[in-house]
């Protein structure tokens, strides 16, 4: 029987036997694809009449023809080849995988970093970036201090005021702490005021106001500051 690769088109003379009823796997010498090959169709015909016939000795058979250059493609000879072992492994693709390895990479780190920058300030200061604090660049202006009574008799303390970014670059706006102190500059009260956003771009400035009711009597002054974000 005649088999064909399907996928380079190579053809071979091999004997039924060879294939067996059964089918077998048989592999291309040419381009190593492999394919299970059915056996060959068994022939259904009517049985002649048995008649005796004198005892001949059996002719030689013949060789098989070799097939027309328009029907097979000789493939380059293999050393100790065999068409029916078993197929070789795959071979992984060692750079495919290491290219989308190193892909993912990048991915996660630009993540985190834009997770750190935008969502939590706080931990960059934990791993040593100092961010705002104490040493930002960012001034007060515009600063306001003022005691309003209330109708159920209470008293409202209000402090309000800006913060200037005065530099060329982006500054990072952390809390602002409002401490009342009294004569002897002792604290009496304080308090956190979180700005309405984080970023200030260069030369802008944002808004602030904070208030508390019934503050101790004994506060003289106001004193406002920067909290460090290293200190908490």
């Amino acid at each position: 029987m005649i088999l064909e690769c399907s996928q380079c088109g190579s053809r071979y003379e091999v004997p039924d036997s060879a294939i067996g009823p059964d089918g077998r796997t048989v592999r291309c010498a040419n381009c190593k694809h492999s394919w299970f090959q059915s056996p060959p169709p068994l022939e259904l015909t009517e049985p002649a009449p048995v008649t005796p016939s004198p005892v001949v000795a059996p002719e030689p058979a013949p060789e098989p023809a070799p097939l027309p250059r328009s029907l097979a493609r000789a493939p380059e000879p293999v050393a100790a080849y065999d068409p029916f072992d078993e197929p070789a492994p795959a071979k992984r693709h060692g750079l495919r995988w290491t290219i989308a390895a190193l892909v993912a990479l990048v991915s996660v780190l630009l993540g985190a970093a834009a997770l750190l920058y935008w969502k939590a300030p706080q931990v960059l200061t934990q791993l040593g970036l100092p961010i705002g604090g104490a040493s930002t660049p960012l001034v007060f202006s515009d600063k306001n201090v003022a005691l309003q009574a209330r109708p159920d008799g209470s008293k409202l303390f209000i402090v309000s005021g800006k913060v200037l970014n005065p530099t060329a670059s982006s500054q990072h706006v952390p809390d602002i702490r409002i401490r009342l102190v009294d004569a002897q500059g002792g604290e009496v009260y304080s308090w956190r005021i979180t700005p309405s956003v984080r970023t200030l771009d260069p030369q802008a400035s944002v808004e602030f106001n904070g208030a508390k009711v019934d503050v101790p009597s004994g506060a003289k002054n106001v004193q406002l500051s920067f909290v460090s974000e290293l200190a908490g």
